[in-house]
């Protein structure tokens, strides 16, 4: 599990209570309803850990990937259990496993995605831009496992957000991962002072 302080966790969720707070109101334009989104829980952990957190290998969920690009590399990754995805898209009556609920599915993603990169990329000082979104429906591992393969990398740490997002007084749950490179969760604790 994690071998970082309580300093540094509550670092870490600062940075993700004031990127739900963007997110929530970019949200809310695009939907034109009330979001809010809490984060409950804001851990970093070994890669491992962090994937038995955000739920069971053979799960089926949707996955919406948003590459970093920049100073900083990186790959957020968006987990929604099927049930959420449609709560999410019934505000529009759309299927989450139709053209038009993934291309949805893929926004909320990119606009959730996007709120993160920007106040992190702000609060460190560094240059992060974020890559045109994927989303796909799979085995939570195998959505996973094929994240890691296409980034090729040493990525040994995981930062998660596990949050709760209510549009329109529906709930759902989703889970937020950000996944750098090898030493990226150190570099960006030492960024905001908290190394």
């Amino acid at each position: 599990m994690s071998t970082y302080t309580e300093t540094q966790l509550d670092a870490l969720r600062e940075l993700a209570n004031i990127g739900s707070g963007q997110a929530a109101a970019a949200l809310s334009t695009m939907l034109g309803h009330p979001v809010d989104i809490s984060v409950p829980t804001a851990a970093a952990m070994e890669l491992a850990d962090a994937v038995a957190v955000a739920g069971e290998a053979d799960a089926s969920c949707h996955g919406i990937l948003v590459p970093i690009v920049g100073d900083f590399e990186a790959a957020v990754v968006l987990l929604v259990p099927d049930d959420d995805a449609q709560q999410l898209c019934d505000v529009y009556g759309l299927d989450p496993h139709s053209e038009d609920g993934a291309s949805f599915l893929q926004e909320i993603g990119n606009i959730l995605g996007t709120s993160y990169i920007n106040v992190l990329a702000e609060m460190c000082g560094m240059d992060m831009e974020p890559a045109p979104p994927q989303v796909v429906y799979d085995m939570l591992g195998a959505i996973l496992a094929s994240v890691l393969l296409a980034r090729d990398e040493t990525a040994d740490m995981a930062l998660v957000l596990d949050s709760a997002l209510t549009v329109e007084g529906r709930p759902c749950s989703l889970s937020f991962l950000l996944i750098p490179a090898g030493g990226g969760v150190h570099e960006l604790l030492g960024r905001i002072g908290v190394a």
